[in-house]
């Protein structure tokens, strides 16, 4: 047997087998158990950490309005991961106005709170913002800082086993910190960002291309970061910037993967009622990053299977407002919703 690194794994083998003809095969067997177990032990621990904001929000549609409601990028990306892993982790900060209750929710789904930070006195981020007639425009009524204005990602020891990581819409700088703390790199990191980093601080952004492996945006996104309107002329230029994958999210329309010289297309549910658009991007990168980390293997392949996985939690998301409707899933909506994805895009030519 051979470790995957450095061939070191042969060496020991040899030694184990020596040792085995001069004591006997009673240790070898020991040997062999202690190691498979070791190896075990590794992936059960296996974490997927989510960086982000986890946040308030006040929507307006065309189909209702909210006061404020749980949300953030952060929070609908480790709920949506969820589903499919049980080792989430979230780094984030909120002040003292943000509810015990919603932190025990987040515990019920599995996911770590030891990285979220609570701001004595502080309050927490606040958005507000109202959906135009064609639910992919909005415009911005209220923006709140509050913690985020300052906030200074610490990752726990027990965060150090991430062997994928999910970086949520935040300031490059701070997502580049997040990836420096980090003791060892992870398997996979996968980023999301937005058209107002790159107004603000594209050299940052830039520079924290150099460090991930997938990156996920918006078609409009893809086409400012790129400077060209063909999403595939597009494609080539931004993996080109550092990244390995390239997903760019479609709405209504979809979403298309680029990587290893490969294009996959992966449909969109028509759905009967859209309720709220807000975390759909959100929950599609964290049952992305969730399946991934369930498979535990990085490949193209995998990656089509994640993308449908991800839509499939973002269509969920956005049939009701704010989190409410990917908070209590079951495993055979989940499957179910899937399926229709599958049937959407199978066909036989005769």
């Amino acid at each position: 047997m051979k470790d995957a690194g450095n061939g070191k794994g042969t060496k020991a083998w040899r030694s184990l087998i020596k040792f085995n003809i001069l004591i006997g095969p009673g240790y070898l067997f020991c040997a062999y158990f202690t190691i498979f177990a070791q190896n075990l032990t590794k992936i059960y621990l296996m974490s997927l950490l989510v960086i982000g904001t986890v946040a308030f929000d006040a929507i307006e549609t065309p189909f209702g309005k909210t006061d404020k409601i749980v949300g953030g990028a952060a929070t609908y990306a480790s709920l949506a991961a969820s589903y499919f892993y049980d080792k989430v982790k979230i780094v984030a900060v909120v002040g003292d106005d943000f509810p015990e209750a919603e932190i025990k929710d987040f515990n019920k789904h599995h996911i770590s709170t030891e990285g979220l930070q609570v701001k004595a006195g502080e309050k927490s981020f606040f958005w507000a913002g109202k959906y135009h007639d064609d639910m992919n425009s909005r415009d911005t009524l209220v923006t709140e800082l509050n913690v985020l204005a300052d906030f200074d990602p610490i990752i726990p020891e027990s965060y150090q086993d991430c062997e994928y990581l999910m970086l949520g819409n935040l300031q490059p700088q701070v997502q580049q910190t997040v990836i420096n703390r980090l003791k060892k790199r992870p398997k996979l990191i996968v980023m999301d960002t937005m058209n107002f980093w790159m107004d603000v601080a594209l050299s940052e952004l830039l520079d924290t291309l150099k460090m991930v492996d997938v990156l996920t945006i918006n078609d409009a996104e893809a086409r400012q970061l790129s400077g060209e309107y063909s999403l595939v002329k597009a494609a080539g230029k931004i993996l080109k910037m550092g990244p390995k994958y390239l997903i760019i999210k479609k709405g209504e329309h979809g979403a298309l993967l680029f990587g290893e010289g490969k294009i996959f297309s992966a449909p969109a549910l028509p759905l009967e009622e859209v309720f709220d658009p807000t975390g759909a991007g959100d929950s599609f990168a964290g049952g992305f990053a969730g399946y991934m980390a369930r498979v535990g293997t990085v490949s193209f392949n995998v990656m089509k299977n994640a993308i449908i996985y991800g839509s499939a939690l973002a269509s969920f998301c956005v049939e009701k407002f704010g989190t409410e409707k990917i908070r209590n899933l079951s495993k055979d909506e989940v499957n179910a919703r899937v399926q229709e994805f599958v049937n959407l895009a199978k066909f036989e030519i005769e």
